[in-house]
Parts: structure tokens; C-alpha cells; sequence
């Protein structure tokens, strides 16, 4: 089966350039790719995951995967899908986020032997003079097919409008697309659906100035099953850092996928095979829960390690209780098919403190807003309120509510928010 058959199969594609042409080069050719990454962040984040997975499959059938880093581009901020400007970031700041994304993607992507490649823009955009750059480049771009892009109309019907520093984002993805054609025979950029516009103008110019033909695939904005942006939740993105979201918590994402998301989820981001997944939208109820399951420990194996996969799953099984997954259900997953793991909770997110400088001293109120179980005094006021609030399983009636002797259970006090947040308190 062809890559982009894989690709299809799989929900990736939304759409596509020369579907004919396209589908014979990537049959017989050892292919170079690209997808753009914004280097905004120090992190990637669950709404990258569609173009991350897309590149590792590339990877997995013998093509070349080059992540770009928009360090030049990232100076001025991609319009697409925005209402509003972009702030400014430093080059500082940009090379700090660069080294993050690396070690993220690294997870997803083999880059030893330039198996796939991770490139900044910077490197040609940032030599760019302004003159010869309109006369080679802008001399191929008609203004009155540029403000049709949607990723312009939007900007331009926003309240603020659209800036001239960012009506030249088009140009400059173009110009990357044609960089890399010549510089590394790259000829297939992949994208969010925002970034249509600005691959098929990068297909022209390539056409244009090198004479190559070149393809495109956007894939389709991911949301949940109840219309939510992929990746969004009550604490902001879901980030692929360890750091900034703990491994048991990305667990936690993917196991509380809504039930009509899980084939497709399954599909999308772990590499199980199909006729597996296929057979996922036969089963309903415990199983269901089951497959969820699997699900989480698959999409964290593949993000964080099979260790820290595992590590998540017994801590969920010691908070939810044991669960025992069929061998015939999705066969091709690792995950261990008899759990009986209830006394183990290392993965379990915990902070450490001194007896003495907590007991009647800190109100729990400050114990969950310090433990991210809440963003806001404000938030964990109003879960309490709303009968949320738990420690060791007694729910928190009180707001200037401290810990006394009798929430201790061996040095231990567990807190919970809602019905799946849990954060442990360790007293020495």
C-alpha cells in the first residue's frame, strides 16, 4: 500500500494537488517532504499531532521528513487561521523554542543519518535583500489572487485588518517551498487546511523559477465529537513537554476521549493497524472503555516512551481500579493484557512537602491552585462550591479548609479535582 493510500485510509488527507501525478511519484520515488512548524512556543502541542504522525508515516514507507522551523518567518507571524497580529518574538526566544521542538519531535522522527531533517528558515529568509527579492520573487504573484486566500480574507475582514508585513507571509512559505526544492529536492509540503493558499502559491513559484513539478496535502482541522478544537481543554493546550504536561495527564487526555472519537483517534495518532481499528466500530460499552484505553497508552508510548506509557496506565489503574484487556482487542498494541496494579501510583503528579510547614498552615485552596489542579484561587473556589473538591476521597466543604492529622494516610494525602484529577501530597 502506497503512502498515500496509508494516508487516506487513515483520515489524514482533507485535500490535494495532482492526485494522479502525485499518487505515481510517491509510488516510485524515495520522496522528500516538509511540513512547517511555528516556533512560538517551546513546545508543541496535541493540534501539531495530525502533521506530526503524517510525516512519521512518510518516514515508515521510505521517504525523507523535513520538519522546517519557521525561525524567519516566526519574526513575523503567520496569518492563517488568525483573527488578530501575532506578537513579535525574539530570535532569543526563537532559538530557545527551536532546541524544545527538536526534542519532541525526535520522539516522533528518526533524525540520525539525515533520515529526516530538521531546518530553520532563518537560514536563506534572513539573507534576503528586498529589492531582488521583488523583482526574482514578487513578479510571480498577482495581488488580486492573494487577497482570495482565505487565510488573508480572514485577517482582512478582522476588526484590526490585515498588515503589510504579514501579507508577505505568502511569499515567504512560497520562496521556502522553492528553497528547499532546489536545496534538498523537497517537492511535497504538507499542511493544516489553513495553509492551502500558501502551498499551492509555493507549487507555483517552484514551477515558476526551477521548472520542477510540485505536489500539496492539507489535512483536516481535528475536533472533538462535541465540536471542540483538538487539543483544547480547561488548562489550556495539552503540550507534548513533559514538563508542561505530565505524561499520566496526557494519559488522562486520550482516555477521556469522548466514545465517537475513538476510531478515529485511533486511526490518527497511533500506528495501529487498520483491520485492528476496524473492528473497534463493532464494540460498545465496557470494551469501549477498554479500547480507550489502549488508546491513551498508544498515543503516550508513541509521545513519551513505552516507559512512561506504562508508568501512566498503572497509575490510572490504581486510581480507577484494575482493568484486564482482551488479547483480541487491538492485538497490535503492546500494552500488557492482565493488569492487577492497584498498590502502584508513582505516576500519580505529586509535590513534596515538610510536615511541619503545611500541617494546619496552607489552606487547600493554595494546595490545588500550586498542585495545577486549578488555574485561579477564584476556580478552586468555585469547584468546591460545586461539590468538585476532594481529599482522600471526603469532599472539601469549607474554603479556608487546611490539612489536619486526620487526612494523613501514610504520609500521603490525595487531592482530586473533578472525577480524574488527582495530584498527591507527600509530607517528610
Amino acid at each position: 500500500m502506497s503512502v498515500l493510500s496509508i494516508l487516506k485510509e487513515r483520515g489524514f488527507i482533507e485535500d490535494l494537488t495532482h492526485t494522479q501525478e502525485l499518487e505515481d511519484y510517491l509510488t516510485n520515488n524515495k520522496t522528500t517532504c516538509y511540513i512547517g512548524f511555528d516556533p512560538t512556543a517551546d513546545s508543541l502541542h496535541v493540534g501539531s499531532l495530525v502533521c506530526i504522525m503524517a510525516l512519521a508515516h512518510m518516514q515508515r514507507q521510505g521517504h525523507r521528513p523535513i520538519a522546517l522551523v519557521g525561525g524567519g518567518t516566526g519574526l513575523i507571524g503567520d496569518p492563517s487561521g488568525k483573527t488578530e497580529l501575532r506578537k513579535v518574538i525574539t530570535q532569543e526566544q526563537i532559538d530557545d523554542n527551536k532546541k524544545g521542538i527538536r526534542n519532541q519531535l525526535s520522539r516522533f522522527l528518526n533524525f540520525s543519518d539525515d533520515k529526516a531533517l530538521l531546518l530553520d528558515n532563518a537560514q536563506w529568509l534572513t539573507k534576503l535583500e528586498y529589492i531582488p527579492f521583488l523583482r526574482d520573487i514578487g513578479r510571480h504573484f498577482s495581488v488580486n489572487r492573494m487577497v482570495k486566500a482565505e487565510s488573508y480574507k480572514a485577517r482582512m475582514d478582522s476588526e484590526d485588518g490585515l498588515t503589510f508585513i504579514e501579507f508577505n507571509y505568502m511569499l515567504l512559505q512560497a520562496y521556502d517551498f522553492m528553497q528547499l526544492a532546489k536545496s534538498h529536492d523537497c517537492l511535497l509540503q504538507m499542511g493544516g487546511s489553513d495553509q492551502w493558499g500558501n502551498i499551492v502559491a509555493g507549487i507555483d513559484l517552484t514551477r515558476r523559477t526551477l521548472g520542477k513539478q510540485a505536489f500539496g496535502i492539507t489535512f483536516p482541522l481535528i475536533t472533538t465529537a462535541s465540536g471542540i478544537k483538538m487539543g483544547k481543554t480547561h488548562k489550556g493546550a495539552v503540550w507534548l513537554d513533559a514538563q508542561k504536561f505530565s505524561p499520566y495527564e496526557y494519559y488522562q487526555f486520550w482516555v477521556n476521549a469522548d466514545d465517537a472519537d475513538i476510531v478515529r483517534f485511533l486511526a490518527l495518532f497511533t500506528f495501529l493497524p487498520m483491520e485492528e481499528i476496524e473492528q473497534v466500530k463493532h464494540i460498545q460499552g465496557v470494551n469501549l472503555n477498554k479500547a480507550k484505553v489502549i488508546l491513551a497508552y498508544e498515543a503516550c508510548k508513541i509521545c513519551h516512551g513505552e516507559n512512561e506509557a506504562s508508568k501512566a496506565l498503572k497509575a490510572s489503574v490504581s486510581m480507577f481500579g484494575d482493568i484486564e484487556i482482551p488479547d483480541d482487542l487491538l492485538a497490535g498494541s503492546s500494552i500488557s493484557r492482565g493488569l492487577h496494579l492497584s498498590d502502584n501510583e508513582d505516576s500519580v503528579p505529586s509535590s513534596s512537602y515538610i510536615k511541619d510547614d503545611i500541617m494546619g498552615k496552607i489552606l487547600l485552596i493554595d494546595l490545588f491552585v500550586g498542585a495545577g489542579l486549578c488555574k485561579s484561587k477564584s476556580d478552586v473556589r468555585r469547584l468546591i462550591k460545586q461539590g468538585g473538591a476532594y481529599i482522600n476521597g471526603n469532599k472539601i466543604t469549607a474554603f479556608d479548609q487546611k490539612i489536619v492529622n486526620d487526612d494523613i494516610e501514610s504520609n500521603e494525602v490525595l487531592l482530586r479535582a473533578g472525577k480524574k484529577k488527582y495530584h498527591k501530597i507527600i509530607l517528610k
